[in-house]
Formats: structure tokens, sequence, C-alpha cells
């Protein structure tokens, strides 16, 4: 394992390079996403996880426009270059995923693959309504009462520490994210730093605002979608119907035990599909 910081503007990206193999580059938080992959994929890929802005350490208090997600794609392409990469497979968890996606878009050259976990289709109203219909039609009283209880906890605990916030949503939802709605994702985000005047920004405008179908008929990279089928915190997969024409190579996969995190709920069938269609020759 080695780590280092990769100075953009003001931030600090920090990374962790695990493994040896083709290069999978997962853009998020270098402390988060390593606790969510198994050890047996690092003897397949050398995996790079990065930080984005949202989660860098800043020498001054940014803002908005600090956020922009041009500059979170040039961020990723930094990183590439100073790490002398060369192509990548993109890869990208829940939000994250729209800045693989983009990335793929913004530098072809740069990705040979496209590799997307638990993204839906946008975060517009429209799929917020379709994510929460699917919630209340779908899901066992068990599974929403545990809901109800963890958020009697979340202004409280939102109050006393509102520069976390992010992680309190993410922790706090977990009956929404998890296959096993009794479980506590605290321990992977110990140690997590978060800007939110950037988490708000880019989860709370640009994400509602992206439109993911334009260039999508452009892009010549093959895209591996994986979805959980008990993931109520995003839009189901469904949401993706009306893209799909649109994808040059296209390949979806829904785990039957997973929510919002397959490559942890499922690693061992996650890393078998993984390695699957990795394996396969680009169409």
């Amino acid at each position: 394992m080695s780590k280092g910081i990769i100075h953009s503007d003001d931030f600090e990206l920090r990374y962790s390079i695990e493994g040896k193999g083709p290069v999978v580059l997962v853009v998020g938080s270098a402390v988060y996403y390593p606790r969510t992959f198994s050890a047996s994929l690092r003897r397949s890929f050398k995996f790079v996880f990065v930080d984005h802005r949202g989660f860098a350490r800043c020498s001054r208090v940014p803002t908005r426009e600090d956020f922009r997600f041009e500059k979170i794609l040039e961020d990723i392409e930094l990183v590439r270059k100073k790490l002398q990469l060369g192509r990548v497979i993109i890869m990208g968890h829940s939000g994250h995923g729209y800045m693989a996606l983009e990335y793929a878009k913004r530098f072809p050259e740069s990705v040979s693959r496209v590799v997307i976990i638990a993204t839906g289709a946008s975060h517009n109203a429209a799929d917020a309504q379709l994510g929460e219909r699917h919630w209340q039609e779908a899901v066992c009283p068990e599974r929403k009462a545990k809901l109800a209880q963890d958020l009697e906890k979340l202004n409280e605990e939102i109050a006393a520490r509102p520069e976390s916030r992010f992680i309190t949503f993410c922790i706090r939802l977990g009956a929404k994210s998890w296959f096993d709605h009794n479980f506590d994702a605290a321990p992977l985000w110990a140690g997590v730093e978060v800007n939110m005047t950037g988490m708000d920004y880019l989860w709370g405008e640009v994400f509602r605002d992206l439109d993911v179908g334009l260039g999508l008929n452009e892009l010549q990279a093959p895209v591996l979608l994986i979805m959980g089928r008990f993931d109520y915190l995003v839009a189901p997969a469904a949401s993706w119907d009306r893209w799909r024409s649109s994808f040059r190579s296209l390949t979806v996969r829904i785990f039957d035990r997973s929510a919002h995190t397959p490559q942890l709920e499922e690693g061992e069938n996650f890393d078998s599909e993984l390695i699957d269609w990795l394996g396969k020759d680009p169409v």
C-alpha cells in the first residue's frame, strides 16, 4: 500500500494505492472506500482510491465555486496524470457514479471502462418520487420502523455536529441503505472529513440538475451498472431504462441480497461479476 496527497488549488486530495493489476481508479473518499472492497480484489487489480474535494482538506474556507463539477472532473484527471496511471477503469459508487460517468465523457482517452455502483439515473424530483414510492410499496414494517427510530435522533445529532451532517444522514438512513437494516455503518465513516459547502452543492444541486443522457451516445467505454435490489436510498434500477438504448455497451447486474453497497454486502458475488466483466473483450 502507498499513500500520498495531490494538491489542487488549496485542496489536499488524499490517495491510497493497493494491489496489483489493471488500474481501477475509485473516486470518492480515500478513507471510506478502501474499507468497502474485498482484500481478494487487490490481488486482481491495482486500486487507486482518491478523495474528491467534498472529502478533502482545504487550507481556507471553500466556496461553492470551488465545487463546480468541471473542477471535480479536472481533479480526477490531475490525479491520473500525477500518478502516471495511464488509461484507467473509472469507478464510482452512489453519487460518485455520476463523477465516474461524466469523467469518461469528458476525458475519453483516459478511460478504458466505467463501473457505476448504486447510482440512480438522476437525483431529480421525479426519480426521488419514484424512489419514495418504491420504499412505501415494497418495504416490510420492520424496516420502516427502524428508519423511524433512527430518524428520531437525526436533528439532535446534526445540531451537535453540523459540519458532519452528510455522514450523519448516511448513518441514520441505514434502513434505506443496507440489506441488513440493523447494520451499523459508523465504523466505515471513522476519520472521514467533509466539506459541507461542497456536499450540499453537489448532492443538492449539481446531481439534481445533471442530465446523464447528454453525450451518452458518444461514450465509447463499456459501462457496468451494479445495483442492489434492496437499495431504497436512490431511484431503483428501472430509472435507467430511459437511457439504456443510448449506451454503446451497458451491462446491468442487480444483487439480490444487497442494498446501497453491494461491494461490501455481497463481496464474493461482486468480485466474481467484476472480474468476469472486466475479462471480456470490449464490444
